[in-house]
């Protein structure tokens, strides 16, 4: 493995506080202090003169359809979309076809991401078959290596079966993600309630149906003390019950998708099905509230559910396509340009909510560039334009609301243990 010279970059490391203009060297697939002459002779350079070096971006919430449904994508087409995204760690849901509620599923996805761009990390099921009816065996799916339990996709309705999941999972120190969905509030539903879904004719998603989740949640979390991370906040109510916990101390964390800090409702007014999805696209109020959150450390990473779909599966009437869309690939420059450069945060915390935060949270081993670390790097060029086209792009689906948009912001090279995995557009 030959060792790598990231020269005059601006280096932004959240993990260890750094952000200035330097070198980054890599050698034996780890971050080093520095390199020997006969290493820096042999090295492969990077000039990222005017570039941003960063980790690897983290991502712990990706839907990769292996096993079952590889029609819409494969641990290697997604893993390759990650690596285009400039995303080294992603944590894959259990929601496959069979779900991967026991431990030969889990053996068969960690067997394909051996072959994958990126480093790839299974969750388990929370209850057996994603049924809400019969715990998982946690034990044997902590032993086959999942990092996380959840049944995303669907939530598990029964409050005394979800206290007894966070009661077992905290037993092996497995955190519970959860979809915050009351399903007696949504039957039927395809986008939001309010004054556009009466305008447009479709049946309403009250906010109030993730709302009661999320404080069922923080009561089980108080009350049993185990961690339970909350997938994809939508809602502003939402976002002010996570702020109260945690200023009561409660083991809650949160996320934001992209398309819910840059979107709203009034996208659906086309009917497009690539604006659909769980939770649906809410009100600008509850849009700014979820950037609030991301500012004031409410909520803690940014998660993109990327969630791929065929094209004849979303090219039918709204309210028959499913939910979801892909997000690896625009991640990034939607980040860029909604947190950066309209609401003014500072690159290194944005770079903080896709990398270290992430990580933390499942407690992996990623999210810096600190000296012994494992070489996962991203280098981009954040004034860079370009249309993204998903035909052009390296998942497997297109159902992408950002197709033929201008972006600014352009992953460059893409680094994992110290091998360039992508660069100038291309998977190595």
């Amino acid at each position: 493995m030959s060792p790598i010279w990231i020269k005059n970059g601006r280096v932004i490391d959240p993990a260890s506080q750094r952000d200035k203009v330097g070198d980054v060297f890599i050698a034996d697939g780890f971050i080093a202090k520095t390199l020997t002459p006969a290493q820096k002779k042999s090295a492969q350079v990077i000039d990222a003169r005017g570039l941003v070096v960063c980790p690897g971006l983290v991502d712990i919430h990706v839907h990769f359809r292996e096993p079952g449904q590889t029609h819409k994508e494969t641990i290697l087409t997604g893993s390759q979309a990650a690596a285009g995204g400039g995303f080294t760690t992603v944590v894959c849901m259990p929601n496959t076809s069979p779900p991967a509620d026991n431990a030969g599923t889990v053996e068969l996805i960690n067997n394909a991401a051996r072959h994958a761009a990126v480093h790839v990390y299974p969750t388990g099921c929370i209850t057996v078959g994603m049924k809400g009816a019969q715990l998982a065996p946690y034990g044997s799916l902590k032993k086959a290596g999942v990092v996380a339990i959840t049944d995303d996709g669907l939530c598990v309705s029964s409050n005394e079966l979800m206290r007894r999941a966070v009661e077992y999972a905290k037993m092996f120190d497995l955190t519970v993600l959860d979809h915050c969905q009351d399903e007696s509030l949504t039957a039927k539903a395809v986008m939001n309630e309010g004054v556009v879904s009466t305008r447009l004719g479709l049946q309403g998603w009250p906010h109030a149906a993730e709302d009661i989740i999320v404080a069922r949640n923080i009561i089980l979390s108080s009350y049993t003390g185990a961690h339970i991370h909350l997938q994809h906040i939508s809602s502003a109510m939402s976002v002010e019950l996570v702020r109260r916990a945690k200023k009561d101390k409660i083991k809650i964390t949160a996320e934001a998708t992209p398309h819910h800090i840059a979107l709203t409702e009034e996208a659906l007014g086309t009917y497009d099905t690539n604006f659909k999805m769980n939770p649906p696209l809410r009100t600008e109020a509850d849009r700014k509230a979820i950037i609030a959150g991301l500012r004031d450390g409410t909520l803690d990473c940014i998660g993109t559910d990327h969630a791929p779909h065929a094209p004849e599966e979303k090219d039918k009437e709204f309210d028959y396509a499913p939910n979801g869309i892909i997000g690896l690939e625009t991640a990034l420059p939607v980040c860029l340009d909604v947190l950066v450069r309209k609401n003014k945060f500072k690159l290194p915390a944005v770079i903080d909510l896709m990398t270290r935060r992430g990580a933390d949270i499942l407690k992996l081993p990623a999210g810096t560039l600190a000296v012994g670390a494992a070489a996962d790097v991203c280098v981009f060029d954040p004034d860079e334009t370009w249309i993204y086209d998903t035909y052009q792009a390296f998942s497997k689906s297109i159902n992408s609301p950002w197709n033929k948009q201008k972006m600014t912001g352009r992953v460059k090279t893409t680094i994992v243990s110290g091998k360039v995995v992508y660069q100038n557009g291309k998977i190595i």
